[in-house]
């Protein structure tokens, strides 16, 4: 983006500020940091808002920018494909309109395609992301270069060409270098990986040492994007031991599929060391990444993940693994543009597997059920089983329950619903198996995504389990009106607790919470009933305000209530309430606890929140964050909860106070005045805030926060109480936006603002 937008987005801030829009113009500000910090929760639901309001605004740069820091966040880190094209082919036709051809920052809806493309198929989109990069214009004094010429470098990589790419990266860090200007961390690290493509390890080195000081675009991920590019390029030199100690740990590239191929072609290089183990987990890991992948549309990562993936379980001697994982590379190769040699590597794969020799089995074959019972539950491996069991999985009914669950576990519902299917479906008797093989084949079917499998199989299945199963995968897929019906008719065949707690959780999906609570108030007698279930009940009778279905709950869990009939309103201690911002984060608010699973807000809020002290809220009780372990700790913890909902809002409205701090005693005295009247009061500064003094310049110690009032005060009662509790002040205090709504002393207040500083 080009500094031109920055300062223009601040522009756009104060105008909507000035024009009441408080919430969009805290919101605009925060969208590039939650692209790059991996918010994407906040991001997926903020930056659509923010473009459709812009879009009514008619303010089309503001459109633009949102839309496009919501497409980086996509094909950013989270590296989606063909699932993003379309939104990224749209945003560049956008850039075309005559109100947004002059943003300066328009490039950067090419630079995305591009990036799209290369997660989709990289050599498959090679000469197109090339063509569309070299048309843009954009010279070496625009913040754009830098990104333009790294995805030019990596297009001419995945084109085959890597000289031209090595040549290309170091022109354009020249070009740079000659416009005073210094290259990017990215654009270093693309011209690293071109020699390692050119076959120049030893060059590359030295270029990802020389990028280290560059700055990067992205500073958020450049600690383990370098990280795993140098234990790339160390493992590729045979330097294991350099290489390990470079090489970002799995908890911390988890959350990162940008660099999930790169990281395991190290591991690949690696995993022949005594320092990295090769083992069932990183099987299971390396699956649920081609699993992502495959949601995803990143075709191109899908196969090298599968070839990586299966070169390693050849290693381990997970032959059965392997060779699944040639069959997947094979069928994904389908989706490439341009193959290449894949074919020869799925060959190869399938080859090393037939020459692999399998681990032999820890006893005689009839007694396999009973090892896999008797195995350590923590030290056993899942992955050996699965290939032990194979021969008897699909005739001994207890073997393929082992060992189709264990294959799911590792990754592959959907040969673990091929087999159950064959045994009970097909050639077998579903209408009279046991509802647990039913129940098994189902999470498979539903995991597998193999939906119209699972309706052909409930429709043979009597009626309670076809309900059930109908139910679990309405569930799975949020139809939440065909859960709820599934539930219902599932309960009305005596499935107990597991139907009505199907039904209960669609039905408070749906917004009816007091059906919700009542489905449940009706097995509360049940043998079944776990408290997890009581306090679901609590919460959604809570929410719809049926105060005695909550006190049968705390009764149930043991909770005190002192009242006997009623809305429940005690004070239940402290409590934190976290609450979504408009910015997209997440606040956390002190309040009251009133009831089991309620708490009244008592802090005051700035304008623009959706919620104000004196709001009597819902929330989840279920703690986030664990009790500390020591008695001193324990004193001071104040357990924090998620909100669920607004109950009934205090109509509280707050005003902000701003200006240097008095002495201890008016402070103290101005907290009283405040307290006798009920008002909320909470300072928002730190210690460190300061205020100028208006005479010497000399800092001096300040103090803001927000006053909040219920619905009968009035803003002239506020602007009375300020001007009398704070009159003897040494320094003023300034609440300008409310001398403004009430036009006293404006230009007081002004002045006060202006010549301290605030």
């Amino acid at each position: 983006m080009d500094v031109d937008i920055w300062a223009w987005v601040g522009d756009t801030q104060r105008q909507l500020h000035e024009a009441g829009n408080t919430g969009l113009a805290m919101a605009i500000g925060d969208v590039p940091a939650q692209a790059l910090e991996g918010r994407y929760a906040q991001l997926d639901v903020l930056a659509p808002a923010i473009a459709q309001q812009a879009e009514n605004l008619q303010l089309p740069w503001l459109e633009f920018y949102a839309r496009y820091w919501h497409l980086i966040g996509r094909v950013g880190d989270r590296a989606q494909g063909a699932v993003a094209l379309a939104d990224a082919e749209t945003l560049a036709e956008f850039t075309a309109r005559d109100d947004v051809r002059e943003c300066p920052a328009t490039p950067g809806a090419v630079v995305a395609l591009a990036i799209a493309q290369a997660n989709t198929d990289g050599p498959g989109y090679a000469t197109e992301r090339l063509t569309a990069l070299s048309a843009l214009d954009v010279e070496p004094a625009s913040p754009a270069f830098s990104a333009v010429a790294e995805h030019q470098v990596a297009a001419l990589i995945d084109a085959g060409r890597a000289q031209e790419a090595v040549l290309h990266a170091e022109t354009a860090v020249e070009t740079l270098g000659g416009a005073g200007r210094e290259a990017s961390w990215e654009l270093g690290a693309a011209s690293a990986r071109a020699l390692l493509a050119a076959g120049r390890a030893e060059d590359a080195l030295t270029a990802l040492d020389a990028a280290a000081g560059f700055k990067p675009d992205d500073p958020v991920a450049k600690a383990h994007r370098e990280g795993v590019l140098r234990a790339l390029v160390l493992a590729t030199l045979g330097r294991v031991q350099e290489a390990v100690d470079a090489l970002p740990d799995l908890d911390v590239v988890g959350d990162h599929p940008r660099v999930w191929v790169e990281w395991s072609h190290a591991i690949r290089l690696l995993a022949g060391s005594a320092q990295i183990t090769n083992t069932w987990q990183l099987g299971r890991v390396l699956k649920q990444w081609i699993d992502y992948f495959a949601m995803m549309g990143g075709y191109r990562a899908r196969v090298e993940l599968a070839l990586i993936a299966g070169h390693l379980a050849v290693a381990r001697q997970g032959i059965w693994q392997a060779r699944l994982l040639a069959d997947l590379a094979d069928s994904a190769a389908g989706e490439l543009k341009s193959p290449g040699d894949v074919a020869e590597r799925i060959a190869a794969l399938r080859a090393a597997a037939d020459e692999a020799t399998p681990l032999p089995a820890p006893g005689p074959e009839a007694e396999l059920v009973g090892y896999f019972d008797a195995a350590d539950g923590f030290n056993a491996d899942p992955e050996r089983w699965v290939g032990w069991l194979t021969p008897l999985s699909g005739r001994d009914l207890e073997a393929t329950r082992r060992h189709t669950t264990t294959l799911g576990f590792l990754g592959y519902p959907a040969r673990g619903a091929d087999i159950y299917w064959t045994m009970l479906v097909e050639s077998g008797d579903i209408e009279n198996a046991d509802p647990q093989d039913s129940t098994y084949l189902s999470s498979l079917l539903i995991e597998a995504r193999q939906d119209e499998r699972l309706e052909q199989m409930a429709e043979r299945l009597p009626a309670g389990q076809r309900h059930m199963a109908l139910g679990r995968l309405h569930t799975a897929r949020e139809r939440w009106e065909q859960a709820a019906a599934e539930g219902e008719a599932a309960a009305a065949e005596g499935m107990g607790i597991e139907a009505a707690r199907l039904w209960s959780a669609a039905v408070q999906q749906l917004g009816d919470n007091a059906k919700g609570a009542a489905i449940l108030r009706d097995r509360i007698d049940s043998e079944d009933i776990e408290q997890q279930d009581v306090w679901r009940m609590v919460v959604m009778a809570s929410a719809g305000e049926d105060w005695e279905t909550v006190r049968l709950g705390a009764a149930k869990i043991g909770m005190p209530i002192q009242s006997t009939e009623g809305p429940i309103e005690e004070e239940m201690g402290l409590v934190r309430i976290i609450l979504p911002a408009p910015d997209g984060s997440q606040r956390q608010v002190l309040s009251v606890r009133t009831g089991p699973a309620t708490a009244r807000l008592a802090i005051p809020q700035p304008p623009g929140m959706e919620y104000n002290a004196g709001d009597l809220v819902v929330f989840e009780p279920q703690l986030l964050e664990p009790i500390p372990e020591t008695p001193e700790e324990q004193e001071n913890f104040v357990p924090p909860f998620a909100a669920v909902s607004m109950l009934r809002p205090g109509g509280y409205t707050s005003w902000f106070f701003d200006g240097a701090a008095p002495s201890q005693a008016d402070w103290t005295e101005f907290n009283e005045v405040l307290a006798e009247r009920g008002w909320p009061m909470w300072v928002y500064s730190d210690d460190d805030y300061t205020v100028t003094h208006p005479t010497s310049g000399e800092p001096l110690p300040g103090v803001f926060g927000w006053i909040a009032v219920p619905p009968d005060v009035s803003p002239v009662e506020v602007d009375a109480l300020l001007d009398d509790a704070t009159e003897r002040w040494v320094h003023p205090l300034a609440w300008l936006d409310l001398a403004r709504t009430v036009d006293v002393e404006v230009e007081r207040h002004e002045r006060i603002t202006k010549e301290y500083g605030l």
